[in-house]
């Protein structure tokens, strides 16, 4: 280089601009980024006090260089292919001075000086990793055949929050000095003599690759400069050496990072946003480990690495799911079957008691609460309903004036309702995820679910200390069945809180009844229970939080939850019969839905609202047959175009097709107007417009997806709207106080409300218990050869004679405690069933036959609760 060059380099440079070679785009980059790196070199240093580097400013033997006689300096040393330190690489970390003095046509391309990750505070360098640099040491290593200078490399950077959020960092090309003249510079400045080295055919590796495509309904400000796929090729490098020459190291090295961050968070509480991004990068590095999951990372590392992310702020948490959701998609399937995989070797290697349950520890609380956060990066990465789908449904309620108490004790347990903040946070649900990246089962632990004790942990849920942890508030860990015990407890809580109320009223002068009594004529079912619930909603509606007692007119038998059963699935049977009027069958999927053209009074379904909000109340499942629809419009969502492939598959498919059609021709086509038909229930079309003048107005290419949204929130939402509103107010009269919302996804209430899809004998058989009888009794053997035997029809028969419904419990059948009793010897008489307690009295039976003889009788022609 000349000395006109080194005065004013950017002169020069402008001066020999020439067409670009056919030399590759590529080899021009990595060109660039050892320009770069030669540059930092000469101005920073590599970090080293001991650098013998002439080229280096750690050195002391490159003498103050302005940024202009640098960058000519760095082009030189590049064309010369001279030494270049292991510590050398540009950063994005501003700089506090500024640029020194030099040609203004170079000053003001320049932008300001970056600060290398390598300086210093107090005089001390801070280590730090790149991709080149690991993959450098890890060559070096297998040359020399030792890796004790990885290890230490490792064992500093990892050990350190500091040092490890400066490492992996992306490069901008529009950050860095050189840009100016680099982009100015001739081909044949940039091209060394023969070809490029090792470190620039690495940098050509994808250092500049987008990862992972983005969502742009994510914010962009939630962006990482972490180079994550550098990461991802780092580890998978490093993990080609033995795990044993280096593991050891990095995991005390990241025990004693989460200490150190752990410690940080809990005494310095919030951060400012730089240090919030700071160990927002931590967190990104370490979590791309792909081993988290082995032996070694859980029982040190791993679980104080939670208990670290679990200290951020909600405002960090909230981040770090949205850089999950747009930059990790493909990683966080293994990261979650990791957390999963701590959870449950905590359990089983923990000794928990009544005094020490699992909610103490938090080797199993903090990797719970990482998974909500990859529980909604889950959903933030998968499809989300648009926000006009979200409403907030009427909840008025039939509202009279009832004892001030009551309302004061109403409002305190509603006010325990906690909102997630993190949710709030995110501005998202699990009502709003349609499709999420991972299937919300996936984040079920069943270990987990039958180890916590639910009353123990209910407790913890309405505990007004703020450090008691509580898996209700992260129930998207639970099995439903296990969310089923919560809610129970809540229940029964609320009904014994009526029952002490009914007392405290006695005692002024107010005598009421502690229970909430229907007395039914078994012929008038409907009409005596729908006169008596409306009684009760129109005097005092917090009558319904009682619990249910009915009793069927001239019939013996004391409820202790059988007749409550047959009472419920008597009214079921009835009212959701299209013959009654207030629900049509469709046909296509043979579920239940509201009729638009019903004549029934709004009280009429706001009673029928009631009877589903207390069988759910009172744990009992009902034979209804909903569409997934109506449990998300409960929860309060409208219906929408996505709801019509489970409400009617055909129309679905239809709908599709007209979205996706491409041709020029769809008005000939498909001959469809703004004016759709409708059936009544019976079996009459009736027609509405979609919109003014609905019938002249032809789907066309520009309003397909106009129409599609009219027509599906039609069939959904507005044929319907009078009739939803008013069941929906009745359910809302029995379950507004409850967890109900808080522990269910619309899917598992139609669980709740249906019970298991899954009827297997099998399981019934193994968790049945035995009163005289044992399992290798004869009678026993030949009782299960026949249960087996029978067609599905007969088995729910035989499950309905001996509890009461012919419903299988959240959870399948194993969660049902059968019990069957010896009935004196053999006889002729038949089984009886006690179905308030799930048990069978079954006599001696002598043969085979006989059993089968007198079971089948017994559940054939058994209805009603008397002497048989």
């Amino acid at each position: 280089m000349n000395g006109k060059a080194q005065e004013d380099p950017a002169e020069d440079f402008t001066s020999r601009v020439e067409v670009d070679s056919p030399c590759s785009d590529m080899k021009r980059a990595a060109a660039k980024k050892l320009i770069e790196r030669y540059f930092y070199q000469l101005t920073d240093g590599c970090g080293n006090p001991q650098c013998d580097n002439q080229y280096c400013a750690s050195s002391g033997k490159v003498t103050n260089l302005t940024p202009n006689q640098a960058a000519a300096q760095a082009i030189q040393l590049f064309s010369q292919e001279a030494r270049l330190c292991d510590g050398t690489q540009p950063s994005k970390i501003p700089r506090t001075s500024s640029l020194e003095s030099g040609p203004a046509s170079l000053a003001k391309s320049l932008p300001t000086k970056i600060m290398n990750p390598s300086s210093s505070v107090e005089d001390k360098p801070i280590p730090y990793l790149t991709e080149a640099k690991l993959l450098d040491l890890i060559e070096s290593c297998k040359v020399e055949g030792s890796y004790s200078s990885l290890i230490r490399s490792l064992g500093e950077v990892f050990s350190s929050s500091e040092a490890l959020s400066r490492s992996f960092q992306k490069v901008e090309q529009s950050e860095s000095p050189l840009v100016a003249l680099l982009e100015r510079a001739p081909v044949s400045l940039l091209q060394p003599p023969g070809d490029l080295s090792k470190e620039a055919v690495r940098s050509l590796q994808g250092e500049d690759k987008d990862i992972d495509s983005s969502d742009p309904s994510i914010p962009s400000l939630d962006d990482t400069n972490v180079d994550l796929e550098a990461v991802r090729r780092s580890f998978a490098a490093l993990w080609t050496l033995p795990g044993e020459e280096f593991e050891s190291a990095l995991v005390n090295a990241l025990v004693t990072l989460a200490d150190n961050i752990e410690l940080d968070l809990r005494v310095f509480g919030v951060m400012s946003s730089d240090s919030t991004d700071s160990l927002l990068n931590v967190f990104l590095i370490v979590f791309e480990i792909p081993v988290l999951g082995s032996s070694e990372y859980l029982e040190y590392a791993f679980h104080m690495l939670c208990k670290a992310v679990s200290c951020l702020p909600v405002s960090a948490q909230a981040k770090l799911a949205r850089i999950w959701a747009r930059h990790c998609k493909s990683r966080l399937p293994s990261l979650l079957q990791a957390l999963q995989q701590l959870i449950t070797v905590k359990i089983i290697g923990g000794a928990f008691t009544r005094d020490y349950c699992v909610q103490d520890a938090d080797t199993i609380t903090a990797p719970t609460k990482v998974m909500k956060i990859l529980y909604y990066a889950s959903m933030l990465a998968g499809e989300i309903d648009p926000p006009e789908v979200c409403r907030d449904e009427d909840t008025e309620t039939l509202e009279t004036e009832t004892f001030d108490l009551n309302k004061e004790i109403g409002r305190a347990m509603n006010a325990q309702i906690i909102h997630d903040p993190l949710a709030v946070e995110l501005g998202i649900s699990a009502l709003d995820a349609r499709l999420p990246l991972i299937s919300f089962t996936d984040f079920y632990n069943e270990l987990l679910s039958d180890t916590v004790e639910m009353d123990k942990d209910f407790a913890y849920y309405k505990s007004e200390q703020p450090k008691k942890f509580s898996f209700m508030n992260y129930s998207f860990i639970l099995t439903p069945a296990t969310k089923t015990l919560g809610l129970y407890y809540d229940n029964r809580i609320r009904m014994y809180s009526e029952r002490r109320m009914s007392i405290f009223q006695s005692l002024v002068g107010q005598p009421t009844n502690p229970y909430l009594r229907l007395k039914v004529r078994r012929d008038f079912i409907i009409e005596d229970a729908l006169v008596e619930l409306e009684m009760i909603a129109m005097e005092n509606p917090t009558d319904l939080k009682k619990q249910l007692v009915v009793e069927f007119e001239g019939e013996q038998g004391v409820d202790e939850g059988g007749v409550s059963k047959e009472f419920f699935q008597l009214v079921v049977e009835e009212i959701f019969n299209p013959d009654y009027g207030m629900f049509i069958l469709q046909e296509e999927t043979q579920t239940t839905w509201f009729n638009p053209t019903s004549f029934e009074s709004d009280a009429q379904f706001t009673l029928i609202g009631v009877v589903l909000g207390l069988a759910i109340y009172n744990n009992v499942i009902l034979d209804v047959r909903f569409p997934m629809v109506v449990y998300r419009k409960l929860l309060g969502r409208k219906g929408s175009f996505a709801d019509l492939q489970d409400w009617s598959p055909l129309l679905y498919r239809t709908l599709t097709e007209i979205m996706e059609y491409n041709g020029d021709d769809m008005v000939e086509t498909f001959m469809q107007t703004f004016k759709v038909g409708y059936k009544d229930v019976f079996g009459s079309i009736l027609f509405h417009e979609l919109c003014e003048n609905g019938d002249e107005i032809y789907v066309n290419q520009s309003n397909r997806k106009e129409f599609i949204k009219l027509y599906s929130d039609f069939l959904l939402n507005q044929s319907v709207e009078r009739q939803f509103k008013a069941f929906r107010r009745g359910f809302q009269m029995v379950t507004d106080e409850s967890p109900l919302a808080l522990l269910f996804r619309p899917e598992e209430i139609e669980q709740l409300v249906c019970g298991s899809k899954v009827f297997d004998f099998t399981e019934l058989e193994a968790s049945t218990e035995y009163d005289g009888y044992t399992s290798d009794s004869e009678a026993i053997k030949n009782f299960w050869r026949v249960a087996h035997s029978l067609p599905l029809e007969s088995q729910r028969r035989l499950l309905q004679f001996t509890t009461g419904s012919d419903r299988v419990p959240v959870g399948g059948l194993s969660r049902l405690k059968m019990v069957i009793s010896r009935h004196g010897p053999d006889s002729d008489r038949l089984p009886i069933a006690h179905t308030c307690f799930n048990t069978l009295l079954l006599p001696d039976y002598a043969s085979l036959e006989k059993l089968e003889d007198r079971l089948l009788k017994a559940i054939n022609y058994s209805k009603g609760f008397g002497m048989l």
